[in-house]
This record gives C-alpha cells, sequence and structure tokens, in this order.
C-alpha cells in the first residue's frame, strides 16, 4: 500500500510556491504584468500637485506611496508594511500609516517610526518631469 504526501510535505510545498511568487512578484517588478498594465514605466503616476508638502498619496493599484517630505522634494515606497504584508492605509503627521497592526514609517526615508514593522519600506523609483510624477 502507497501512502500519500504528508501533510507537513504538502503545507512545506505551498509555503515554498507561496514565498517564491510572493518573490518574483514583489521582487521584480517588471515581472509583474498586473502593475506593467496598468502603469508602465515612465507613464504618469500623477502631477506634483497632487501630493501634499509633510504628506503623501497612496497608489493601491501600482502599490506605490508618493510623499513630499519638503517642498519640490518627492519620495516613493512600496505600500505594502513590511510586517505582515498589509497595504498601508493612510499618510499623516509625517508618517506612512499600516492600521493591521500599528506601524509607521518615515515619509522622507521610508525607516519604521513605529513598530511592530522592524525593516524600512522599500524605495520605488519616480522622476519628475515639469509638473508630472513618472514612476520609473
Amino acid at each position: 500500500m502507497t501512502q500519500g504526501p504528508t501533510r507537513r510535505t504538502v503545507l512545506l510545498a505551498t509555503g515554498a510556491a507561496a514565498l517564491t511568487a510572493g518573490c518574483s512578484e514583489y521582487g521584480n517588478e517588471s515581472s509583474s504584468t498586473e502593475s506593467s498594465a496598468d502603469t508602465s514605466p515612465g507613464q504618469e503616476l500623477t502631477t506634483t500637485a497632487d501630493i501634499p508638502v509633510g504628506g503623501g498619496k497612496i497608489f493601491k493599484d501600482e502599490q506605490v506611496v508618493v510623499t513630499q517630505p519638503k517642498e519640490g522634494e518627492f519620495k516613493a515606497f512600496t505600500s505594502i508594511c513590511t510586517h505582515q504584508k498589509c497595504p498601508v492605509a493612510n499618510v499623516s503627521d509625517g508618517t506612512i500609516n499600516c492600521t493591521c497592526h500599528g506601524s509607521k514609517f518615515s515619509i522622507t526615508d521610508g525607516s519604521v517610526a513605529n513598530p511592530p514593522a522592524t525593516q524600512p519600506l522599500a524605495e520605488k523609483k519616480i522622476t519628475v518631469s515639469g509638473n508630472s510624477i513618472l514612476l520609473a
């Protein structure tokens, strides 16, 4: 009598598949067809007027948050919290906020301003051309 895979084997295989899928989705933006279909590289994401000084705006479909820490200085970070992979909820009082567990990140460099997250938000490449902010 042949025995099928154990529960542990199935769980490990499932976890490995999920990890592999997650790595390709977040580690290599060029392989994400959903993101590139919505906003191709160099396509306008927003305008500079849409990003408040000392604040920011979340672009859910592109999984990016754009901030303006100081007048004329624009930054972009992933909008996926490094703690439990929840999408961040808002930008206020100089931080990017995840309401799942209370993590907060600096709008200046994505560093952790309030745990439980221990890793900063990954920076995304943007370019500013005139009044347009382009996702690179």
